[in-house]
């Protein structure tokens, strides 16, 4: 299984936004999953914008000073608090926003976007919630990990999302060491939210704003995450590719031109929806 070391990119809007974005040189580097960005927020930033043909998720660190109020064309209104995650399957389409419960203190989220596999791209929007509460914590020596997707051994989140990911949110003591089993087929990456680790002996960080990819292999394998002095907090992400076209004029995307065209009549139309 070999190992690429990309380079995130770094983005603001004014002093209420800015993110470190994971985001594949094409679509199928990070496939399941079409982007990240690990974000700080403050203000309303982006006003109500629609989704169509895959998921947006939200987890929410445990360090966010408050919370986020998402709302959606379906009904919604959730209250995302620390160290929670919310799931919209945006399928044939939907319009929402996300916004800090209070003004001026900053939230710390993943923003997560995640393909659908293409016969669930038209479906019916809808969305998950799990609060942090709800999210399983495994205790190894030296190290934390929280579960909101996915599995880790034998802790499995309540969720069941329409494309199957395990998302990790990992703390490492300085100088402990962390295994992480991968399956044969499964892409894994590494995204550092804090501090400084090597995996299988290979620095990154978050200073020099490397990410490690895990191509698929023929066959399971393990890996090893170490943190280095002051420790570290690292966010994995595992998922089966759907290799799958993928056609975005950027709020969407579908596997093929055809629903992405629909899609954005149906926005244009008013059919997803308003809030």
């Amino acid at each position: 299984m070999s190992t690429t070391i990309v380079r995130m990119q770094q983005a603001s809007r004014g002093s209420q936004f800015r993110a470190v974005r994971l985001h594949g040189a094409d679509p199928a580097q990070l496939d399941p999953f079409m982007g990240i960005d690990h974000a700080w927020m403050s203000a309303p930033t982006f006003p109500p914008h629609p989704h169509a043909g895959f998921s947006a998720v939200t987890y929410l660190f445990q360090d966010s000073e408050t919370d986020i109020a998402n709302q959606d064309s379906l009904g919604n209104c959730v209250m995302i608090k620390p160290g929670a995650l919310h799931w919209t399957a945006a399928g044939r389409g939907v319009v929402h926003q996300e916004d800090p419960a209070i003004l001026g203190r900053t939230t710390h989220l993943l923003q997560i976007f995640i393909n659908l596999p293409q016969h669930k791209q038209n479906d019916a929007p809808f969305a998950l919630t799990l609060a942090a509460e709800d999210v399983p914590v495994v205790q190894q020596p030296g190290v934390t990990i929280r579960v909101p997707l996915g599995s880790y051994g034998d802790h499995h989140s309540p969720l069941t999302p329409p494309t199957e990911v395990t998302l990790l949110d990992v703390f490492l003591d300085a100088g402990a060491a962390f295994t992480l089993p991968v399956a044969a087929g499964q892409r894994a990456f590494f995204m550092p939210i804090s501090g400084d680790a090597e995996l299988d002996g290979q620095p990154f960080g978050l200073d020099d704003l490397g990410a490690p990819i895990l191509a698929p292999g023929a066959t399971a394998t393990n890996h090893q995450l170490v943190a280095k002095e002051g420790g570290a907090q690292i966010a994995v992400f595992i998922g089966q590719p759907l290799d799958q076209p993928v056609l975005s004029n950027g709020p969407m995307a579908f596997a093929t031109r055809e629903s992405l065209n629909a899609a954005a009549a149906a926005y244009h139309r008013g059919d997803m929806g308003n809030l």
